[in-house]
């Protein structure tokens, strides 16, 4: 197969996890007897400082173009005043809009070597297999913003909350089409009891599962209490479907089950065959050039690539495995390890290839 993939290295430890993902990427290539092909561009603060803006248009361009997209992350310091016209996170905003891509799936499934490094009781996290799927191009993020000055000197502000049947359709269909693959049970998180967002919200849901999804088991928590649920119960919960602001919330709660950001990949789907892949960390300011950056998530992170937008199962599952594997065999970075005397990034990624060479079967043998 061949492949074009656009690599966002952005900011932070951005370009040292993203070089460590098409690192191993290149190794699955290889492996199995695939052209990979990667074109490096530019995003967040690295292209606020080298264009003025957060998305320059030949990024968008090669994005539109690719097969998918592997980003690292975006922001720091040196970009966050929130007074500032353009600021990173815009390039990240901007890019999920114009790509379509409305659906971030993020996988929870801790790692049994790794629940020591969790703050939640081991015995809560054993068997924990679950998916988020947040809406991601809708919602109070991308609603129009306001502030005003009094005549007294008092200042407000507003962010409008809006969504419509369609988008909540949508994502609603795509949480249900995964888990038909899983156990058959989504749980669907809103405000209902306050917001009017959430009431249709909750309504299209309802009506969604009932007459498209039949077998699918639906639940509907409100996003208060599944914040307790999350950490007091995680077992039960198979796929859940929420907004964008709540879904920004819950999954970076729900990587406290995994014990740590760095071990957190995401995928964001639109109606096409392209998405965008990244760790949902970010870019980690005060440990980058360090050498000790967690690549595990970003590694994670190209499965969901492989998967989603090359349809390559076997490849994903080999780079999953290998994860494992070394995790398995002791391979912690700092945010892991006792002490956070950890593994360096390129020991991570070492350990990750070692691992491909026995769990990835050679194109000549699998033929």
């Amino acid at each position: 197969m061949q492949a074009d993939i656009v690599v966002l290295p952005g900011d932070g430890i951005g370009p040292e996890v993203t070089a460590a993902a098409v690192e191993v990427l290149r190794a699955v290539g290889q492996r199995y007897g695939h052209d990979f092909r990667f074109e490096e561009k530019l995003i967040g603060g690295a292209a606020i400082d080298a264009t003025g803006e957060a998305l320059p248009a030949d990024t968008l361009a090669a994005a539109q173009r690719a097969d998918a997209v592997l980003l690292g992350a975006v922001g720091g310091p040196k970009w966050s005043d929130p007074k500032a016209p353009v600021r990173p996170e815009q390039g990240l905003l901007a890019i999920r809009k114009a790509l379509g891509l409305y659906a971030n799936l993020r996988p929870v499934k801790p790692h049994p070597a790794a629940l020591g490094a969790s703050p939640i009781k081991p015995h809560l996290l054993n068997g924990v297999d679950l998916m988020v799927v947040r809406e991601l191009t809708g919602g109070i993020y991308f609603g129009q913003k306001q502030r005003t000055a009094g005549s007294d000197g008092n200042e407000s502000a507003s962010d409008l909350c809006e969504y419509s049947t369609a988008e909540i359709e949508r994502v609603v269909r795509r949480a249900c089409t995964l888990a038909r693959t899983r156990r058959g049970r989504v749980t669907s998180v809103d405000k209902a009891n306050v917001l009017e967002t959430s009431r249709l919200w909750r309504e299209v849901a309802t009506r969604v599962v009932r007459d498209e999804f039949p077998d699918v088991q639906l639940e509907h928590q409100l996003v208060d209490s599944m914040a307790m649920h999350l950490l007091a119960k995680p077992r039960e919960y198979d796929v859940i479907v929420t907004e964008n602001m709540f879904g920004d919330i819950l999954t970076d709660e729900a990587s406290m089950l995994a014990g740590s950001l760095g071990l957190l990949p995401s995928a964001s789907l639109g109606g096409g065959r392209v998405g965008l892949y990244e760790p949902i960390h970010g870019s980690a300011p005060d440990i980058a050039g360090r050498g000790i950056a967690n690549p595990y998530a970003t590694i994670l992170s190209t499965a969901l690539l492989l998967r989603h937008s090359l349809g390559l199962e076997d490849e994903a599952r080999c780079v999953e495995k290998a994860v494992s594997g070394a995790l398995d065999s002791g391979v912690f970075t700092a945010d892991l390890a006792p002490g956070g005397r950890g593994a360096s990034t390129r020991q991570a990624t070492a350990a990750v290839l070692e691992q491909l060479q026995l769990e990835c079967l050679p194109v000549v043998m699998r033929d």
